[in-house]
């Protein structure tokens, strides 16, 4: 095991000299370019040797499931009671000291789409990054602050997503960036990397991986960024995925962490929510060796993971939303002290070849920050969107949208979601979007499913349970004007004049 890692060091840093003596037949400029990629590249090999030794050290499970209990009671306080009390004049000095940060890495290939899963329009033509720039626009204006915005691409992201921001130049909100690290994939059985060179095309187009959201502190504290924020006055970050509709900066949960005596600031919070049958397989917190924890399905022993799942015994999940003080960011990175658990993810490449990522997550560091808790929130503050029915759920008349903000629409009687599972045929954003000609009113919608070769035309009305499937061969189009109320539709329907 250990022989393989001097292997994989050596192949890698081979890799780095053989880079670094092409450098003299550059020009001066190009040289720079490449000195500071290789400056990158080389903060990034620190990151993955230290990630793959302790990978190679790991025996069995990360948790003994005998040593799980429940988090005591006020270390998840009720988002209610962190409302309650009120909001000071002094918000806007509060504000001023926050930086809201977007994890930006993802792309758009699961909705069929190519590049940044955040320039997808979601709503009324404005993408995920459009919604989060109005958001933290109108809170700069309202109250007179200067809210920055940080956004932590990938190398898959970076480029298309740089291009972009020029749109926003106007915009009152100041924009940074930074990258976060790139890792070699892992042959399965060498458990060599299956890079030839550092490039990123041709054969080694698969070569490559951004290592999780768990990055984010020592790529944030690489880039410098880190640095300049604490240096200009900002004391917590506000992360959260960028394809969370629902994540926006809360002014309540904010008041809270700076209220708080200097001795007994809180470095971490998590927003956690109650799970439904729809969220069996998100992390949970759990209180392990006298610490606050987060545990994955993926560090569950398997003999256990159906009890992980249950909605009696772990009751709320982790929306990855989460308030971080980056003082304590930068002392954890100083002293190497933030020992994240590694999440071992499998993948086939186009090939067939069999690797593994080594993956962390950003929760998972809830452990070593002083004074870390969770905060149960509405599940309104969780509001993803991964896939062509959640898509079809935000685009509807169940939400308004004010300000780039997302919200139910009073209309709805009740507060929960509809529960929607649209088939293969509308998985793609492309043929999703020519699958209804509007989208459909759905203020009285429960529980929606569409299987097949399924068309809606205008004005179309869903109430309570309705189920369409088309079998193989068989098409529906649902009429403009119908409306359809705890229905069962199959067969073949078409409809050619109406």
């Amino acid at each position: 095991m250990f022989l393989n890692l001097s292997r994989c060091t050596v192949v890698l840093l081979n890799v780095l000299i053989i880079e670094r003596q092409a450098c003299p037949l550059l020009t001066e400029r190009s040289a720079n370019t490449v000195n500071s990629h290789i400056f990158n590249w080389a903060k990034d090999f620190d990151g993955f040797k230290k990630l793959f030794h302790r990978f190679l050290q790991v025996k069995g499970p990360s948790v003994d499931w005998a040593k799980i209990s429940r988090p005591p009671e006020d270390s998840i306080q009720p988002y209610e009671k962190i409302r309650a009390k009120g909001l000071p004049a002094s918000i806007s000095a509060s504000l001023n000291k926050l930086v809201v940060v977007k994890l930006n890495g993802g792309l758009g290939t699961s909705m069929g789409c190519k590049g940044p899963k955040s320039l997808i329009s979601v709503r009324n033509e404005n993408t995920f990054l459009d919604l989060t720039v109005q958001q933290i626009e109108h809170l700069n204006k309202t109250y007179d602050t200067n809210v920055a915005l940080v956004l932590m691409n990938s190398f898959n992201t970076d480029e298309d997503t740089k291009k972009i921001l020029q749109k926003y130049t106007h915009h009152r909100v100041k924009i940074h960036t930074f990258n976060q690290s790139r890792y070699p994939r892992i042959n399965k059985e060498s458990l060599l990397p299956i890079a030839n060179d550092l490039g990123m095309s041709g054969e080694n187009s698969e070569a490559w991986y951004p290592p999780g959201h768990g990055d984010i502190y020592a790529s944030f504290a690489n880039s410098g960024l880190l640095d300049q924020l604490i240096a200009e006055g900002k004391e917590y970050i506000f992360v959260s995925n960028i394809d969370n509709l629902g994540a926006t900066v809360d002014l309540s949960i904010l008041n809270h962490l700076m209220s708080q005596p200097a001795d007994r600031r809180c470095e971490f919070i998590m927003e956690v929510t109650d799970k439904t049958r729809a969220d069996v397989k998100g992390g949970t917190l759990i209180q392990y060796e006298n610490h606050l924890r987060l545990l994955e399905i993926a560090q569950v022993p398997k003999a256990h993971v159906d009890e992980f799942k249950s909605v009696t015994k772990f009751k709320i999940f982790n929306t990855n939303n989460l308030w971080i003080s980056l003082p304590a960011i930068k002392r954890l990175q100083e002293k190497n002290s933030m020992d994240l658990e590694i999440i071992v993810n499998p993948k086939t490449l186009d090939g067939g070849l069999n690797v593994i990522q080594l993956e962390t997550a950003v929760g998972a560091a809830i452990k070593s920050f002083d004074n870390a808790m969770g905060i149960n929130v509405p599940r309104s503050r969780f509001l993803p969107v991964k896939t062509s029915s959640d898509l079809l759920l935000v685009m509807s008349n169940l939400y308004t949208l004010d300000a780039g903000s997302l919200t139910m629409s009073k209309k709805r009687e009740f507060p929960t979601t509809p529960h929607v599972k649209l088939g293969s045929s509308f998985t793609k954003v492309q043929d999703f979007l020519t699958r209804f000609e509007n989208i459909p009113d759905m203020l009285e919608l429960d529980h929606l499913t569409v299987s097949g070769d399924v068309t809606f035309g205008k004005n179309v009305t869903l109430k309570g349970t309705v189920i369409i499937i088309a079998n193989h061969g068989d098409r529906i189009d649902i009429p403009a004007g119908a409306v359809l109320e705890n229905k069962i539709v199959s067969g073949n329907l078409r409809i050619l004049d109406h």
